[in-house]
């Protein structure tokens, strides 16, 4: 896997946060906040998706749309709005190990590696939330989900066991200079 392909894809989180805002407003109900995280899940696990390449299938992004969207309503209906630290948190926490336990199987690479990205979704989602409450000034607006800081965190952690997981990315056969050069002198010929 590209580490490097990986990285753009914190920017998914903002974007989404912002869109799932002016379309549903502050998440101030399990509706509202079913309805934000199925778009954040969506765009999040789109762009993550793309990053991966044929590692995964579409299923990627339809589970993790599903689980941002049952994660953020049942956190919401467990501790509130995410508009305190606390209830920041508590929606980092359940979300990310909802999240994390689809994605995980997705992975389809055995139950230690789909467990052991339940546990790191779950962490870095929950570091997400603690980094951007710290950062973000309006936390009490009810975002649906964590922002840059919080998600360039996430993204680096899940990245970097991803990278481990999946192995560097394998290049191609056409990829090859060498490879090329052959096409090139065959047909010359």
């Amino acid at each position: 896997m590209s580490f490097l392909r990986w990285i753009p894809t914190f920017l998914a989180f903002p974007l989404s946060g912002l869109a799932a805002m002016l379309l549903f407003g502050s998440v101030g109900s399990p509706l509202v906040a079913a309805a934000g995280g199925l778009l954040t899940g969506a765009v999040i696990g789109g762009a993550q998706w793309l990053a991966l390449g044929r590692a995964v299938n579409w299923l990627w992004l339809v589970g993790s749309s599903a689980a941002v969207s049952v994660g953020m309503s049942l956190s919401v209906a467990v501790a509130g709005a995410p508009t305190t630290p606390a209830a920041a948190i508590t929606a980092g926490a359940i979300t990310g190990l909802l999240l994390g336990g689809v994605q995980g199987v997705l992975l389809r690479r055995g139950l230690p590696v789909a467990a052991l990205w339940t546990a790191l979704v779950g962490l870095s989602w929950t570091l997400g939330w603690i980094i951007t409450s710290f950062v973000i000034v309006d936390i009490d607006r009810g975002h649906i989900v964590f922002g840059a800081s919080g998600a360039l965190v996430a993204t680096v952690i899940t990245g970097v066991a991803l990278r481990l997981i999946l192995g560097p990315r394998t290049r191609r056969v056409a990829d090859h200079p060498a490879a090329d050069s052959a096409v090139t002198d065959a047909a010359s010929v």
